[in-house]
C-alpha cells in the first residue's frame, strides 16, 4: 500500500496511551497502516438538516435547532443522572434526553443554535430523541458531512477512529506507491491510491465513496485471484498413479436400489481421471440426500480393484461413523474391507486400525482428522475422499496428499455453492454436481410459526411419536456457557419437554458430550429406541434416520439459510411424509425474509445465493471457514462481478507473468495473502 515510515506503532498518534493501544489492538489495528486500511463498514449522509416535523419514528437523523429552555437534571432509580431539555426549529418542537452524561447540561445554553444528530422517537403526539450528537450549529464535526461507521470495540469510539485515521492519512501522505499495473489502472479507470484512501474515510460525495472502494476492492481482489493462482499451481497437471478400468456395472449391480443418472455420471466422470494418468481434483457437490456416498464408495471399489487403499476423511466422529457403515454396506457384497479410526477411539483400537492400514489389509479407512497423524501409514492409497471440504485448512488438505503424493482427491460438500463462487474458489478442480435426489425422497414441508403457537407444535409432535415418527429439536446452544439469555438451550430445553410431555421418550445430545456417549445416543435415536432428539447442530450432519419425520429448529433466525438447510436435511429420509418447523421470535423483515426462502423452496443451490447474499461469505461457510483470507473492503456476495474481472485479469497477468516480476509491489501484497491464508488453515 505504501512506501517505508509507515510500520510504526499507534504510540506515535496524539491520545493513543496504553490504554487506547490494547484496545485498539483488539480490532487488529497496532501499525498505522493498520489503521489505513480499517475501512467503515457503513456511511451516514449527515450533509442536509431536516426539518422537526419531517421527522419520522426510527430514523436516524440531523436536525439543526434552537435550544428553547434551560436544561434541567435529574436522577433515575438506581442513581443514574438523567438530563431533559427542548428545543425547537421554524416546524416544530423536540425533546431530548440525555443519560448517564450530567455535564450536558451547561453544554446546552438556550437561544443558541446547535446541530443534533441521533434516532428519532416520536410516541402519543411528541417527537424525541435520546443521547444525540451535538455541535454548536454548523460546526461540520458530527452534522454537514459524510461520517463513517466503522466497527468499534470497548473503550473506543468512532470520535476516537476518526481522529487516529486523520492522522494516520496526514502521516501517509506522499508516501502512497501504485502496485497495480498501470495498463489495469487505465483499463479500469481506477483513481491513485491516495486519493481512494483519503476519501474512502472521508467523501465528499457518495460518488467519492463509489469510486474510492471501487479501486480498493479491485486491488483487494485482483491480490486475492493472483495468491489462489500461486497457492494452487503446484496441483494443476499433476500426474497421479494410473488405475485400470473396470465395468461399473460390476459395483452397480449389487447395489439394493437403482443409482441416479446423476450419481452415475459422477461415478463416470471421476473414474476417467482416476484412469487418465493424472491426478484427480474433483469436487463433488450434492444437495442434502443426493448420494455422494455412493459416489465416493464407487471410487474406493475401483481403487480397491487395482489392489489400491482408499482413506474417506470426515469433519466430525458422528460423520466418520456414518461413512464407515454406509461404505461397508456398500462394498462388502465385493468383499473390500472397511476401517474405522477416530479420535475417540481406544489406544488398544487405534492400534490394530494403524496396524491394518499400515499392512493394506484395510483397504478402505474412514475417519477424522486423526488420519493425518505422522504414524498413520498408507502404503498403497491411491484414493483420497475429503467430506465438507470447507471444514478443512489448506494445510489439512496437504498433509493428506503428503503421505501419497500421486493419490487422487475427491472433495464433497453438501454446501451447494453458486457456481461463479465455485469457479473461483475451487478453481483447481473439475466439478461434478449431483442434481437429482435417489427416487422416493418427499419434498419436506416447512413451516416458520412464532412462540403463539408453541402450543400447537407440541400436539403435533406428540401426534407424530404416536404414529409412530421421530423428531428432531435443535437448540442454538448448549446451556450451561453464559451465553444471552432467553435463547433456547438444549440442557434445559430437554429436561422442560419431558415435564410437559412425558409420555415422549425424549434423548439429548450436544458437542461437549464424549464421543462414545454421543455414539450411545444417536444409537438409541437410530433404533427407535428414543422419540425425540433434543440436540445443538452437532446433528447437522450425522447418522441417518429413516424414521424421523419432524425437524424443529428453535430461534432459527440465528442460524445462516444454508445451515437450516442441512438440518431440515435430516429427515425425510424415509417413505413417510416429513415436516420442518422453524420458531422465530424475530419481528423483523430481514428474518421473515430470509426464513420465507426456506419455506418456499428445498433447492440447494437458491437457498445458497439467498444466504450468500443476504449473509456474506463469512457466515455462509461458517465460523470454521479456512482458506479464505479476512477481507478488508471486498465483499464476495455484493462484488461477485469485481471478483469474476479480477480472476479473469489474475489469469492474464500470470500467464505473461508467471511470477510478478514486473509488479514487485503487487507481488509483496499477494504474499501477504497467501501468508494469511496459510495461517488461518493452520487455526
Amino acid at each position: 500500500m505504501t512506501a517505508g515510515g509507515l510500520s510504526g506503532g499507534l504510540a506515535s498518534l496524539r491520545g493513543v496511551g496504553k490504554i487506547h493501544q490494547a484496545q485498539l489492538a483488539k480490532l487488529g489495528l497496532v501499525t498505522l497502516e493498520d489503521l489505513i486500511g480499517f475501512f467503515p463498514r457503513d456511511y451516514e449522509d449527515r450533509r442536509e438538516a431536516k426539518p422537526i416535523f419531517q421527522l419520522i419514528d426510527g430514523e436516524t437523523t440531523c436536525i439543526r435547532a434552537t435550544v428553547a429552555v434551560a436544561s434541567s437534571g435529574g436522577r433515575l432509580p438506581g442513581g443514574r443522572p438523567m438530563v431533559r431539555t427542548r428545543v425547537f426549529d421554524t416546524t416544530g418542537m423536540l425533546n431530548i434526553t440525555f443519560f448517564n452524561n450530567p455535564y450536558v447540561k451547561n453544554k446546552l445554553i438556550p437561544g443558541k443554535e446547535y446541530d443534533f444528530c441521533g434516532r428519532v422517537e416520536a410516541r402519543g403526539g411528541y417527537k424525541s430523541m435520546v443521547n444525540p450528537e451535538f455541535e454548536p450549529a454548523g460546526g461540520n464535526k458530527i452534522s454537514g458531512r459524510i461520517l463513517p461507521v466503522y466497527r468499534r470495540t470497548e473503550g473506543v469510539s468512532r470520535n476516537l477512529l476518526m481522529q487516529l485515521t486523520r492522522q494516520a492519512l496526514d502521516a501517509a501522505r506522499g508516501h502512497y506507491l501504485e502496485p497495480l499495473p498501470p495498463a489495469l489502472v487505465e483499463k479500469y479507470r481506477l483513481p491513485p491510491p491516495e486519493w481512494a484512501y483519503e476519501h474512502v474515510h472521508y467523501p465528499e460525495t457518495p460518488e467519492d465513496i463509489h469510486q474510492a472502494r471501487r479501486r480498493l476492492i479491485f486491488e483487494e481482489l485482483l491480490s486475492f485471484c493472483c495468491a489462489l493462482q500461486f497457492l494452487r499451481a503446484g496441483e494443476a497437471g499433476e500426474t497421479g498413479q494410473r488405475l485400470s478400468i473396470h465395468d461399473p456395472e460390476e459395483f452397480f449391480a449389487v447395489l439394493p436400489f437403482s443409482p441416479t443418472a446423476a450419481q452415475k455420471r459422477a461415478v463416470a466422470e471421476a473414474w476417467a481421471d482416476m484412469c487418465s494418468g493424472r491426478r484427480m481434483n474433483r469436487l463433488l457437490q450434492g444437495d442434502v440426500g443426493s448420494g455422494k456416498t455412493l459416489v465416493a464408495a464407487a471410487c474406493a471399489f475401483l481403487a480397491a480393484q487395482n489392489g489400491k487403499q482408499t482413506v474417506i476423511m470426515a469433519p466430525t466422529e458422528l460423520l466418520a461413523n456414518q461413512h464407515a457403515r454406509t461404505v461397508c454396506e456398500l462394498l462388502s457384497p465385493h468383499g473390500i474391507s472397511v476401517g474405522l479410526l477416530t479420535g475417540g477411539m481406544t489406544a488398544a483400537e487405534k492400534r490394530k486400525i494403524k496396524a491394518g492400514a499400515a499392512a493394506g489389509e484395510l483397504q478402505v479407512l474412514c475417519g477424522t482428522h486423526a488420519l493425518l497423524q505422522e504414524d498413520v501409514s498408507l502404503p498403497t492409497a491411491a484414493l483420497f475422499v475429503v467430506d465438507e471440504q470447507h471444514r478443512f485448512g489448506v494445510r489439512q488438505r496437504a498433509a493428506l496428499g503428503q503421505k501419497t503424493a500421486d493419490a487422487h482427491l475427491l472433495v464433497m460438500s453438501a454446501t451447494p455453492i453458486p457456481r461463479t463462487l465455485t469457479l473461483i474458489l475451487y478453481g483447481d478442480l473439475d466439478i461434478s454436481v449431483l442434481d437429482e435426489l435417489p427416487p422416493g425422497r418427499q419434498q419436506i414441508l416447512t413451516y416458520v410459526i412464532g412462540e403463539e403457537k408453541r402450543a400447537r407444535m407440541y400436539s403435533f409432535l406428540e401426534k407424530q411419536a404416536r404414529e409412530g415418527g421421530q423428531a428432531y429439536i435443535v437448540c442454538p446452544r448448549i446451556g450451561d456457557d453464559g451465553a444471552e439469555s432467553g435463547k433456547k438451550a438444549a440442557l434445559d430445553y430437554a429436561a422442560e419437554l419431558q415435564r410437559k410431555l412425558p409420555a415422549l421418550r425424549i434423548g439429548l445430545l450436544h458437542g461437549r458430550m464424549k464421543g462414545t456417549e454421543k455414539e450411545r445416543v444417536m444409537a438409541a435415536f437410530s433404533e427407535g429406541i428414543l422419540d425425540v432428539l433434543v440436540s445443538t447442530t452437532v446433528i447437522e450432519v450425522g447418522v441417518d434416520v429413516p424414521n424421523a419425520t419432524l425437524m424443529v429448529v428453535e430461534d432459527a433466525d440465528l442460524f445462516g439459510l444454508s445451515q437450516l438447510h442441512q438440518l431440515r436435511g435430516r429427515v425425510g429420509r424415509g417413505s413417510r411424509q416429513s415436516y420442518c418447523i422453524l420458531m422465530s421470535e424475530d419481528p423483523s423483515e430481514a428474518a421473515k425474509q430470509r426464513l420465507s426462502t426456506l419455506a418456499r423452496t428445498s433447492d440447494g443451490f437458491e437457498i445458497a445465493r439467498a444466504d450468500l447474499q443476504l449473509r456474506g461469505p463469512g457466515d455462509f461457510f461458517g465460523d470454521r471457514q479456512h482458506g479464505l483470507p479476512a477481507f478488508h473492503i471486498a465483499d464476495l456476495a455484493g462484488d461477485m462481478r469485481v471478483l469474476q474481472a479480477a480472476q479473469d485479469e489474475a489469469k492474464d497477468l500470470l500467464t505473461r507473468d508467471p511470477r510478478l516480476a514486473a509488479c514487485p509491489l503487487l507481488r509483496k501484497r499477494v504474499d501477504e495473502v497467501i501468508d494469511k491464508t496459510l495461517e488461518n488453515a493452520l487455526n
